[in-house]
Parts: C-alpha cells; sequence; structure tokens
C-alpha cells in the first residue's frame, strides 16, 4: 500500500527538487528538525502524573506496603544508635562500668544488624513491585501503539516510540531501582531526628535548625532548572533514536548516495545537543549536592563553637548530639539526590503517559448499521478520502463486492488502489461517505474484529523472526498439520519443507534468509490459514521472474478458489480471470467490466493492456 505519505518525507522530497540557489536545503532541514521534534511540554503536575502511574503500581501495593513498612522500622532503628552511644559513654566509660559498655555494645550491634537485614527486604521488595510494575507498563505502551491509527505513525519517527517504550520506561524505573521511594522514610527519620535533638539540647537544636531555610532557598533555585534538563534529556534521546532507527534502516540509500559524511555530521549534532543536556543536568545536581555538604559544614562548625558557650554539656551527650546532626543532614542529602531522580522519572513520565493521552478512536459513536444490500459483503458508498487536506486520494467512490466475487482494481501509481484496501482495514477512516462490511459501517465496528474478517497480502512481505510455521500461523499457535495443509494446496509444500530445518527452518529478521517468492509464497499460506471472508491482494506477484510467477500463479488460484477477494494490481496478466475489473484513475473509477469488455470499449483499460502487452513484448 503505497500511498500513505508522511508530511516530513513529501517537504523533504520538494525541497530536493527545488531549483539551485534556492533556500531547498534549509526547508528540508526544516522539515526534518520539524519530524524529529517534540512538541514542548507545558506545565505538568507531579500528583496527576503519580496517579496515573498508581494504575500500573496498585497491582503490586503489598510488595510495596511491606517496603513502606520496613522504611519505617528502620529509621526508629537509626534513631535507637546514638542513644545506645549516648549511654555507654556516660554510664559505661566515664562510670568505669565495663559490663553496661559491653551490654550497649552488643545492644548496638545487633541494631546495626537488624537494620541490614531489614534494609535487604526493603529493597528487594520495592525493586520487585517495580520491576513488575514498569514490565504492565510497557505490556500495555506495545497494545496500546498497535490500537492507534495508522496514520500517527506517519507523522511519528520509529525511534521515537521505542524510546516511549523503553528508555522513557527505564528513568520510571529507577524510582523504584535507586530506591527513590525511601524518601518517605528519608521523611519519618528526619521528623525523629529533630525530636531527639530537641530532647537532648535544644539550644544545639535551634542553632542546627538556623542552617535549614538555606537549603530550602538552595532547592526552590535548583528544582524548575533540573525538570527542564531532564526534559531536554528525554526530548534528545527520543530524537538520537529517531535519527538512528533511520539511518540504519535507510542504510543503503546512504551508502548508495555517499552520504555517510552528512549523516555523520547529523548525528553528531544530535549527540552533541544530547551530551549538553546531560551536562547540565549534571551541573544543577552537583550544585545541588555541594550546596547541602557546605550548609551541613557551616552548622557542624556553629554547633563547636557553640559547645565552648554552653557549659554543663556531657561528653555522651556531644557524641549523640554530632551522631545526629550527621544523620540529619543525611537524610537531606540523600532527598536532594532522591528529587533528581523524581525528576527524571516525571520527566520520562510526562512523555509516557501523553502518549497514553493520544487520540486512538476505536469504533466511531451514534453509527447506525446500514442493512445489506442484497448480498453485498463488501461496499463503498461514495467515499472520499485525503492523507492531506485539500488533495483527494478518493474521489466519490462507489462500488460492491458481492460475496464469492473476485474484483480488481487497476490503474496507474496513485490512483488510490492501495488506499481502497487501507480503509477496508481501517488504517484510515474515511472523511466523507461509508465503507460497509456485510451492511455494517466498518467504523461501528472495533479494528480487531473487523481485521479478522480480512486476510491480506501485501505487496512487499514482512515475516517476523521466527520459524516458517510460526510466519504462516501469524501470531498464533501453529497447527502443524494445517500449515502442512495449506502449503501442500498452494503447491509450496517441497520447496519450504525441503529447506534445511523444514518447517522449523528458522526466519531471520524480515525474512531476509528467503527469497522474494517464498516470502510471498508465506504470505499465500498464511492468508489460507487464516480462513478469513475476504481476501486482499496488493499487487501479491509484481517482483519475481517467470518461473516463480508460474509457481505463484498456481498458488494463486488455489487461493482465490471459493474467496470473496479484491485484487489490486498493476499487471494485467493476474486479473484476467477476475469477475469485474474496476478501473481508477486520479482518484475516481472510470470505468469497469470484465476483461473483454473493458477491451471492447477501448477505453483506459485498453490502454493499459496495450501499453502492458508493448512492454512485456520488448522485454522479450
Amino acid at each position: 500500500m503505497t500511498e500513505p505519505r508522511p508530511p516530513a518525507t513529501l517537504e523533504v522530497e520538494r525541497a530536493s527538487h527545488a531549483p539551485a540557489g534556492t533556500n531547498a536545503l534549509s526547508s528540508a532541514e526544516q522539515a526534518l528538525r520539524a519530524f524529529h521534534e517534540e512538541t514542548p511540554l507545558g506545565r505538568v503536575y507531579d500528583l496527576r502524573l503519580l496517579r496515573a502511574l498508581w494504575r500500573f503500581v496498585r497491582p503490586h501495593r503489598r510488595l510495596l506496603s511491606l517496603s513502606l513498612a520496613v522504611v519505617a522500622v528502620t529509621s526508629v532503628l537509626a534513631l535507637a544508635r546514638p542513644i545506645i552511644m549516648q549511654s555507654a559513654l556516660d554510664d559505661g566509660v566515664l562510670a568505669k562500668r565495663p559490663d553496661l559498655l559491653l551490654h550497649a555494645g552488643l545492644m548496638l550491634g545487633l541494631v546495626i544488624v537488624g537494620e541490614q537485614v531489614l534494609l535487604f527486604v526493603q529493597i528487594y521488595a520495592v525493586q520487585v513491585a517495580g520491576a513488575r510494575a514498569m514490565a504492565d507498563l510497557r505490556s500495555h505502551l506495545f497494545r496500546f501503539l498497535h490500537g492507534l491509527r495508522i496514520g500517527y505513525f506517519d507523522r511519528e519517527p520509529v525511534g521515537r516510540l521505542v524510546t516511549r517504550v523503553t528508555n522513557d520506561v527505564d528513568a520510571i524505573q529507577e524510582l523504584f531501582a535507586s530506591g527513590a521511594l525511601n524518601a518517605v522514610g528519608d521523611l519519618l527519620r528526619l521528623l525523629g531526628i529533630v525530636v531527639m535533638m530537641l530532647v537532648l539540647n535544644y539550644q544545639l537544636a535551634l542553632i542546627a535548625f538556623l542552617c535549614m531555610p538555606l537549603v530550602a532557598l538552595m532547592v526552590l533555585a535548583v528544582r524548575r532548572r533540573l525538570r527542564e534538563a531532564f526534559r531536554e534529556i528525554r526530548t534528545k534521546t527520543a530524537r538520537m533514536n529517531a535519527s538512528l532507527s533511520e539511518q540504519v534502516s535507510g542504510m543503503s540509500v546512504v551508502q548508495a548516495f555517499g552520504r555517510e559524511q552528512a549523516a555523520a555530521a547529523d548525528f553528531d549534532e544530535i549527540n552533541s545537543a544530547y551530551r549538553d543536556a546531560n551536562l547540565r543536568s549534571i551541573a544543577y545536581d552537583a550544585i545541588q549536592d555541594a550546596a547541602i555538604e557546605m550548609v551541613a559544614a557551616v552548622a557542624l562548625a556553629s554547633i563547636v563553637v557553640a559547645l565552648g558557650l554552653l557549659p554543663g554539656v556531657s561528653f555522651g551527650t556531644v557524641v549523640a548530639f554530632n551522631a545526629y546532626l550527621l544523620q540529619f543532614f543525611e537524610p537531606i542529602a540523600a532527598l536532594s539526590q532522591r528529587y533528581t531522580l523524581l525528576q527524571s522519572a516525571m520527566a520520562g513520565a510526562e512523555r509516557v503517559f501523553g502518549l497514553l493521552q493520544t487520540d486512538q478512536p476505536d469504533a466511531a459513536p451514534g453509527l447506525d448499521a446500514q442493512p445489506p444490500k442484497g448480498d453485498a459483503r463488501l461496499a463503498f458508498d461514495q467515499v472520499s478520502f485525503a492523507y492531506q487536506a485539500g488533495v483527494d486520494v478518493l474521489s466519490d467512490v462507489s462500488f460492491e463486492v458481492r460475496r464469492g466475487e473476485k474484483i480488481a482494481l487497476v490503474g496507474p501509481t496513485g490512483s488510490g488502489k492501495s488506499t481502497v484496501a487501507a480503509l477496508l482495514l481501517r488504517l484510515y477512516d474515511v472523511q466523507r461517505g461509508v465503507v460497509r462490511m456485510q451492511g455494517e459501517d466498518v467504523r461501528s465496528l472495533a479494528r480487531d474484529e473487523l481485521r479478522r474478517r480480512f486476510a491480506v497480502v501485501p505487496q512487499d512481505v514482512f515475516l517476523f523472526p521466527g520459524t516458517v510455521a510460526s510466519n504462516i500461523a501469524a501470531g498464533e499457535k501453529p497447527d502443524r498439520s494445517r500449515v502442512r495443509e495449506v502449503l501442500e494446496r498452494i503447491g509450496a509444500l517441497d520447496l519450504l519443507a525441503g529447506r534445511r530445518g523444514g518447517l522449523d527452518a528458522p526466519v531471520d529478521e524480515g525474512g531476509r534468509n528467503f527469497s522474494v517468492g517464498e516470502r510471498q509464497l508465506i504470505a499465500f499460506a498464511r492468508a489460507l490459514y487464516r480462513r478469513a471472508d475476504v481476501l486482499i491482494l496488493d499487487e501479491a506477484t509484481a517482483s519475481v521472474d517467470s518461473d516463480t510467477e508460474a509457481r505463484l500463479q498456481r498458488a494463486l488460484s488455489e487461493l482465490l478458489r471459493e474467496q470473496t477477494a479484491l485484487v489490486i494490481a498493476h499487471r494485467l496478466s493476474t486479473i484476467r480471470a477476475a469477475d469485474r475489473i474496476l478501473v481508477l484513475h486520479h482518484g475516481r473509477i472510470v470505468e469497469q467490466g470484465t476483461h473483454d469488455e473493458l477491451l471492447k470499449n477501448d477505453g483506459p483499460y485498453a490502454r493499459l493492456s496495450r501499453l502492458a502487452h508493448g512492454q512485456a513484448s520488448a522485454k522479450r
């Protein structure tokens, strides 16, 4: 199906054909940049994103609850350590009571070991919950992408969508993997430390707390800049992946036209932008960490000075207060680091959930199914369609395909033949008119339900990595006896089963280890295996040699036997036996009839036939 053209591709092609000396290059660059760059995000609220994320975390909330409960216990144990140390020094060392010192040492050891054991449980629980939740999110994204209209993929680079499912979800998973959710425990710990410091010596505590406004001001200053930096990283990552995917997919063209250096220069520009975005985030993160360390040092120095002015403070109290002071800034530093991770995760979440908000209407509401016209299986009723506004590919097209009828669509390239099939499958929805399947408007049917009624043999056959049998079953668990049956029916069992490995012969990515003819035979077998109501053949024998074409023609005859079919072809030899031939020109049906009737009319079909015959004679 060749009509769909992404707007960016059209702009680049126009620019490439512009006269020399014009701004063609800049126009092409602008079109490509617009295609790869993402729409800037406005203000996004973290709570809204967290609520959206909770949908995937909720099924694993027991593990998360266990982790949070353990965090609370470890926070209490951490608060007990300085008190034990104070008791050991004041009651054991100064009072010369070795038994009390031994008891305090054992207590401290048990507390530390208990903390580490609980820390293992907490980390394991939260990371398992995160891994399972993100696996659910990736699966949801994958299924969601399959439900989008095909027009969405004309506008979106593949690399950008891959980034959404991989890199952006990985950024969210860092919330769990890095312990960022321990921020709850840090807050509890911080609150407990404040209480204990006030209990030990409220005067020293107030001196330490005077430094807190500096920390708050620093966090506020860095917060927005850090979020913007991580947003830019996510954007540049998507652009890099999109560019890399495009260059690898088009490697043969890049090398054929000697564009290696230009491609490398383009990638260097994108890579440099990605590096600079990372450097900005690193700088803001370093500023935040350094500022907190500086404030902690100032607070500690202030406490040392104050100790000389406050009489009656015991040595054990000084040690315990110093331990609490160090602990006081530990959760603050941890919170700043986790805040950095949270900003990165929220930047990824913005993109992920922005994708999930993409409009993907399935069944159009309010459409009443029309009664079938006779026994028509398919019907186009005054259908008009345009990929770009104002440029109709089909104009007021009307025809019917009855049960068991073989209809052929012919016409020059760009006449709208493949678009007819795309509208039947709801790869796109009509803008005017109605397309019906057994009397029902196809827009009233869910896409998966509609597409189960069709078997499609495309012009460019795509095979998935796997085996011959799995590709013929097309996503279902292969029934080997049925696979052999359909291959035998189309006369391809000897050819494909005779390969090394037989039906279990491995299929490389895209079917590169199979010839064009073999791939098309597998596509025929796939269509026959499906047992669909309607068969669509899109130029299914266009690119093979004469010997392979003879085999394909025999397979095609078996495939079409007792089957309702829509055949799209440029080579008129493939559709002479069709019950009816529709000739399209500039998106309109200009004539229809059988092969013999159209030749007698001496119209567009007859001219196409003479042209095809002349080309065949020239080749001979």
